[in-house]
């Protein structure tokens, strides 16, 4: 029978809005792939999955009724278990003849390239659709990354099932024909279901060609995700033109889209309000409550201002919207309510006063209250402005009200604005900008791409607190393992190398890590050593996602180094270096050399004495150091990576004729010692940058 498309829908009650998409791509890849391993369906095939917040479904095209006949062939025992020493079949070979259902004289021998071995040829009939489906529903769904499991009752009242939602409806279409098929104790057919309020009951889908287009016009159902996000937005922004507004950060934007399409099946778009009294509450509060509770979306003026208007997604399409937005008014209105009670409240009370109260919250069991971790924070942040001659008061300020604001009223109820309230209420005690700024800042970067903070006292903090997390966690052994990192630890780290690169800030790593642990006066071992190698391991993947290759992150990385703000630039040296003609035989040189000085162990001389030289190559290699070595030296002490590698290439005339014409390990040990002492002066110089060795292939 000729390939038609297949439809599989499962109908359910409302699905995890957040959770949705990965459940839809997950149902149709699980789908298609246990077709395909079947040989039911082409691995060219176009799959289009669905999701809408009350079903999972796919349409594969290309799907035959009947696999291929494959061919099969199954090794067995080799001829010297399967022969005696007449050549007879022993009881290993005529026990597996016998199992696969055939006799000696059906099988062949081949040899699997070590030995000659028995095989069975046979034909393996193809499996039908019918006889597979089953099967391929269920270890679809077994794969579904379903954030929690609902046991509920199927209608007999007998029977229990599980799954992430209960479900009510199958469909499994083959073009126009049902194929029978029972999961989570339904079977199948071509019934569907429209839109909860606005569409038609239940859909007859006369094929599975037919689905999108049945349940658009008849049951008012978008069931493409991506179709219906587009429509989503593509309305949300038609509606903010028309108000001259614009809907903000579109990085928030972005995950609000996903999640109120995966709340509704037929969209639109209707303008809320209120009252303009409510705008002196901070606008992050409000925006906040808005798109976190109610998944409204804020607007905003062309200065980003945020307006007394919100945009709503409503699952219904109506031609009179008053009752869907006055709902909508009358809900929103309490939850800003809230906010601007909370933050009448929070202000009777400074900061300042708030601070002796951290002393009775616990922050880690070993590591004591949130008092005093802010004494460590502070007598980090207060280490770190002197070094790099920072205001110390400022920095040790807002240290000690960092976390303050986490004992607010609306801190506690929208834990989302810790350290921005701080802001706002150490501006409203009065305390200086610097330290309000810092506040905010010290939380920064709060995730992959977020900016870092902007001002002097606002690094510090933030470097002071990201140090003390990790060196107090390192201390106790909540290193990250695995996949697991339930302290955040790594985003930490990359936080701490962001600020040190992207400001180059000259502060040595190994002296960080120093101040953080000395902060703890040996409260905690010290896992300086752990937490640095941690830092070069984040490191590594940090440059790598720059663009750099594995070997030049590795050859700069390797040599463990602490001034990591001249790295990115020792890491573009590298990859210049690279390019050269000569990189690839200094490059095996460098290799040579350092084995050679590995396994002659403490032979090498204390300095090279040209008086010793046996050879004429040796003496122009040291000659070639000689010239270079100060033209090296000048560009390592401008930073000029590049150059000092550039201007090394200039020896590998002198270092390959070195090793054709010296042999470097000779009998006299004066000589010897000599040799290594001038391989050791080479090696010290083509290595300031990074282990050269590390991009040799040889």
């Amino acid at each position: 029978m000729s390939a038609r498309p297949l439809l599989i829908e499962l109908f359910t009650e409302e699905l995890p809005p957040k959770a949705l998409k990965r459940l839809g791509d997950a149902f149709s890849a699980g789908i298609a792939d246990g077709l395909r391993t079947r040989g039911l369906a082409g691995a060219d095939g176009a799959v289009r999955g669905f999701c809408t917040p009350r079903r999972l479904a796919v349409r594969i095209d290309d799907v035959v009724h009947q696999a291929p006949d494959r061919s099969v062939e199954l090794k067995g025992p080799s001829t010297k278990v399967a022969l005696d020493a007449e050549g007879r079949p022993t009881q290993a070979l005529l026990k597996w003849a016998e199992k696969q259902g055939a006799t000696v004289d059906q099988l062949t021998r081949a040899s699997d390239g070590k030995q000659e071995c028995f095989y069975f040829r046979s034909t393996q009939r193809g499996e039908t659709l019918a006889g597979a489906i089953d099967a391929v529903l269920t270890q679809a769904l077994a794969k579904l990354p379903i954030p929690k499991l609902m046991e509920y009752q199927l209608a007999d009242g007998r029977t229990s099932v599980s799954f992430v939602r209960p479900a009510h409806r199958l469909v499994v279409l083959h073009g126009a024909d049902v194929v029978p098929a029972q999961v989570l104790g339904l079977q199948s057919d071509r019934i569907t279901q429209g839109h909860r309020f606005q569409g038609a009951g239940e859909l007859t889908l006369p094929d599975a060609a037919a689905y999108v287009h049945v349940l658009e016009r008849e049951g008012r159902v978008l069931p493409d995700f991506d179709t219906r996000r587009a429509r989503i937005e593509a309305l949300l922004r038609e509606q903010a033109r028309g108000l001259d507004a614009s809907l903000g950060d579109e990085s928030a934007v972005a995950p609000l889209l996903d999640e109120v399409c995966a709340l509704v099946e037929w969209p639109a778009v209707y303008v809320g309000r209120f009252e303009q009294e409510f705008l002196q509450v901070p606008q992050e509060c409000l925006i906040l409550t808005m798109r976190t509770n109610q998944k409204y979306f804020p607007l905003f003026d062309a200065q980003g201002r945020l307006l007394p208007s919100f945009l709503i997604v409503s699952n219904m399409e109506v031609a009179d919207p008053r009752f869907i937005v006055d709902g909508n008014q009358r809900v929103v209105r309490p939850r800003l309510a809230d906010a601007r009670f909370f933050l009448e409240q929070d202000k009777k009370t400074p900061l300042a006063d708030r601070v002796p109260r951290l002393e009775s919250v616990v922050y880690h069991a070993k590591l004591g209250t949130q008092g005093q971790r802010v004494e460590r924070v502070r007598a980090i942040a207060r280490d770190i402005a002197h070094a790099l001659s920072v205001d110390g008061w400022t920095c040790d300020r807002a240290a000690q009200l960092a976390k303050a604001d986490l004992l607010t009223g609306m801190v506690g109820e929208f834990p989302e604005l810790q350290g921005v309230m701080g802001t706002y209420y150490a501006r409203h005690d009065g305390e200086p900008e610097a330290v309000a700024l810092a506040i905010t800042e010290h939380y920064q970067p709060r995730f992959a791409g977020d900016a870092l903070p902007a001002t002097p006292a606002g690094t510090v903090v933030a470097l002071a607190d990201k140090l003390e997390t990790l060196a107090g966690l390192f201390g106790i052994g909540q290193q990250p393992t695995g996949d697991k990192d339930p302290f955040a630890l790594r985003r930490h780290a990359v936080g701490v190398l962001r600020m040190l690169i992207e400001k180059q800030l000259e502060l040595p790593l190994d002296r960080l890590v120093a101040i953080a642990f000395g902060a703890f006066s040996g409260h905690v071992p010290d896992a300086a050593d752990a937490l640095i190698a941690f830092f070069h391991d984040r490191l590594q993947g940090l440059l790598r996602e720059r663009g750099a290759t594995a070997g030049e992150v590795d050859a700069v990385i390797s040599q463990a180094p602490t001034r990591l703000w001249l790295v990115p630039a020792q890491v573009d040296a590298v990859r210049a270096f690279s390019a050269l003609p000569e990189a690839a035989s200094l490059a095996a040189a460098n290799k040579r050399i350092g084995n050679i000085l590995r396994k002659s162990g403490a032979g090498a001389a204390a300095d090279v004495d040209p008086a010793l030289f046996a050879d004429a190559a040796e003496r122009a290699l040291f000659e070639r150091i000689e010239a270079l070595a100060p033209r090296v030296g000048t560009a390592m002490q401008a930073r000029d990576f590049t150059g000092a590698l550039t201007v090394l290439a200039g020896a590998r005339d002198a270092v390959d004729q070195f090793f054709d014409a010296v042999m470097v390990m000779a009998d006299d040990a004066r000589v010897r010692g000599n040799r290594l002492a001038l391989l050791a002066r080479l090696h010290a110089m083509m290595n300031q940058v990074a282990d050269l060795s590390k991009l040799s292939n040889a």
